[in-house]
């Protein structure tokens, strides 16, 4: 009897972590980080994503997976004003946010294109 009353409970914590809310699951590798990506304004935590931008290895503001296909955001290189949704003008100094490349996790996922920059 104390052998069922076990797997019973094991059974029901298992079923109770597979419930819950996918966000509120930590995934193996994930850190803590919940950015919060609006679409509708172009923003990420709060911070536009267009302007000048520098390429970090760590600590950066943003972790971004660069894609094909399924993209957040359509990104345009400019060499003047990036002063619209997903123009990126990457600098080493006076910056507006950070970026990091990651192949897993990103806080948004990027496509380099021509025209059209913006979000999906």
């Amino acid at each position: 009897m104390k052998k069922l009353v076990s797997l019973l409970f094991v059974l029901f914590a298992v079923a109770s972590v597979y419930a819950a809310e996918p966000d509120s699951l930590l995934l193996a590798g994930d850190s803590f980080r919940n950015p919060t990506f609006n679409k509708d304004d172009c923003t990420c935590e709060g911070k536009r994503l267009y302007g000048k931008v520098k390429v970090v290895n760590s600590g950066a503001d943003f972790k971004v997976q660069v894609v094909d296909t399924w993209e957040d955001l359509d990104v345009k290189i400019v060499t003047e004003w990036a002063d619209s949704c997903g123009e990126w003008k990457f600098v080493d100094t006076w910056y507006d946010f950070t970026i990091e490349y990651v192949s897993s996790y990103p806080d948004f996922k990027v496509k380099f294109v021509d025209t059209w920059a913006g979000t999906k």
